[in-house]
């Protein structure tokens, strides 16, 4: 097996390049520097050369062939190296110290020649092929009548460099050594860390506990890991809780009367309680273990084409399956991540309570309404013929009996009312209904109760809320909350009925008085039939106990919802919601 190179070995290997790097970069760069100032230098002094030859040639007023001895007498003191070339505008060397003038070829497109052409002087380093050396070569013209070309060998390496540098290499190696040192001790301070957060890592794969007095260096690497360590064990902690609250879900879930059964997005089984197996085996048509099975049974039909059309539908649907004498309500609730949860409640005792009260309410409507009919018609011919009496009393008696005939009218016609919406809710034909026109409706037939009252009902809804619906049932809803505030909340009341916001599917509608309200304690049942708030004012102002229960099933016909509260201003208040028209 490779043994790895340790983190400090690699930070230390790695920096140290980058510092061997930046100072090579240095020296190089510096010697550079330095053969270009002494190439200068070389230069400056070459030029000078070629002044003082020209000075020389110019003082004795000879032309340069017949001086060759009076130009050897000058090189003479200078340099012994130095090599001297006179060539004329032709290129032609007239003369040259170090070889015969008359053998060497034309020197006219020599660099350092046509450069002084140009410039008046001009250098070249090259290889001279005469002599076998390298030369840096200058050149200058004089009055365009001929030209000096002075030459030295060029000889400027490294060896100069270090002997002409010693201070600065010594400098640059000890910043070498100095960096190396500070590398080595951050090396070791963010090794440290480096290391502690790698027993760490190896604690928690391991399983082991971290100890508390696990410490990390002082710097920010230190602060980071601890910060590391810290959320960990917050996330355990979390963890640890989060098992705890599932336990006790699953607990929950174990004994929960309902059938509970959670599915992924691709519809597999992440928890099942007993008792969804059990309602799943008495409803599908052949004994299944795997709760999945529900997917391809004809039953669950409308959850899975519910499930098929999800994200365009709600997120939540409910639907009654009827199996082997029972019933059974199936709920689906989706979640953010596309898995969902489906409920199995067996309803089947609540179903048959409900069915058998129903059923007796029925009875009791339709067994009065023919009597009732008749004793309205014969109090009526009665009160017709008393009329004209002078008994009072006969007539005060007719006077009671015959309201209380119109109040048992009014109650059997709201069960009516309550058993069409629950059990033929086919019979109400639905059109597009607009809500304002329907509620300004309504202010007229209640004109004489409010101004009776001294009270005002304000409609604050736009002219395009259109709701499809049953413009009866609709017209009950907001008549019966009306009737309602005008009879138990007081006189000289504010009613307002307001749609106060709306979104792509829904408007949101609000109705109140500034009354008396409700004792918190009632709020909960005032939906329920035949409910009284208060039995003896009730009494008083007559009214069957059914209106808000009609209210109720006539919002949910309409696939509504609605709750009530009291106001922190005084009255009760009622918030429905609706869906849009589409």
């Amino acid at each position: 097996m490779k043994r790895k190179i340790s983190f400090k070995v690699r930070i230390l290997l790695i920096f140290s390049l980058i510092i061997a790097a930046f100072t090579s970069g240095i020296i190089l760069f510096e010697q550079q520097q330095l053969k270009k100032e002494r190439t200068a230098s070389l230069e400056r002094m070459l030029e000078n050369n070629t002044d003082m030859i020209h000075r020389y040639l110019q003082h004795n007023h000879m032309p340069v062939v017949e001086n060759k001895y009076l130009v050897n007498e000058v090189v003479r003191y200078m340099s012994p190296e130095l090599r001297v070339t006179i060539i004329n505008w032709e290129g032609q060397v007239l003369y040259d110290n170090r070889t015969n003038a008359n053998a060497m070829e034309n020197h006219l497109q020599r660099p350092e020649v046509q450069k002084s052409i140009g410039f008046g002087k001009g250098s070249h380093i090259r290889h001279s092929n005469t002599n076998n050396h390298s030369y840096l070569y200058f050149a200058k013209n004089y009055q365009n009548d001929y030209f000096i070309r002075v030459a030295l060998p060029y000889n400027v390496d490294l060896q100069s460099f270090i002997q002409n540098g010693n201070s600065f290499i010594y400098y640059i190696l000890l910043f070498f050594f100095v960096c190396v040192l500070m590398m080595l001790s951050f090396a070791n301070r963010f090794s440290q860390s480096m290391k502690e957060l790698r027993v760490f890592s190896l604690s928690v794969k391991n399983g082991l506990p971290i100890p508390d007095s696990f410490q990390f260096a002082d710097d920010e690497v230190g602060e980071v890991s601890a910060d590391i360590v810290e959320n960990y064990n917050l996330l355990q902690k979390n963890r640890r809780e989060l098992a705890a609250e599932r336990e006790k879900l699953l607990q929950h879930f174990q004994l929960s009367e309902e059938g509970i059964a959670i599915f992924t997005q691709e519809r597999r089984q992440i928890y099942a309680n007993a008792h969804f197996l059990q309602y799943l085996n008495i409803i599908v048509d052949k004994p299944t273990l795997e709760s999945e099975y529900l997917f391809d049974d004809s039953h669950f039909a409308e959850i899975v084409r519910f499930l098929d059309a999800y994200p365009n539908t709600d997120k939540t649907f409910s639907t009654r399956i009827e199996q082997s004498g029972r019933q059974f309500q199936v709920r689906v609730i989706v979640f953010d991540d596309r898995s969902f949860e489906i409920y199995i409640s067996d309803i089947t005792k609540m179903e048959k309570t409900r069915l058998l009260k129903q059923e007796m309410t029925n009875n009791i409507a339709h067994e009065l309404r023919t009597p009732v009919t008749s004793i309205r018609g014969y109090l009526e011919t009665i009160r017709s013929l008393y009329h004209n009496e002078s008994d009072a009393r006969i007539e005060g008696f007719l006077e009671r009996a015959y309201f209380q005939t119109i109040r048992l009218s009014e109650l059997i016609q709201d069960i009516s009312m309550l058993t069409k919406i629950e059990e033929a809710a086919d019979r109400f034909e639905l059109e597009p209904v607009n809500i304002r026109e329907l509620l300004f409706e309504l202010v007229e037939d209640l004109a004489n109760d409010l101004n009776e009252n001294q009270d005002t009902l304000e409609i604050d809804v736009d002219e395009n809320v259109m709701i499809h619906g049953n413009r009866t049932l609709l017209y009950s809803v907001f008549r019966n909350l009306c009737e309602n505030a005008i009879s138990y909340a007081g006189k000289q009341i504010d009613i307002v009925v307001r749609c106060y916001n709306q979104n792509d599917k829904t408007y949101f509608f609000e109705f109140y008085d500034s009354g008396e309200g409700v004792d918190e304690k009632h709020l909960v049942r005032i939906f329920e039939r035949f409910y009284r708030v208060n039995e003896g004012r009730t009494r008083i102002n007559g009214g069957s106990g059914l209106g808000l229960s009609i209210v109720k099933n006539a919002v949910l016909f309409h696939k509504g919802s609605i709750t009530a509260k009291n106001r922190p201003e005084g009255g009760l208040c009622f918030l429905m919601t609706f869906p849009k028209l589409k």
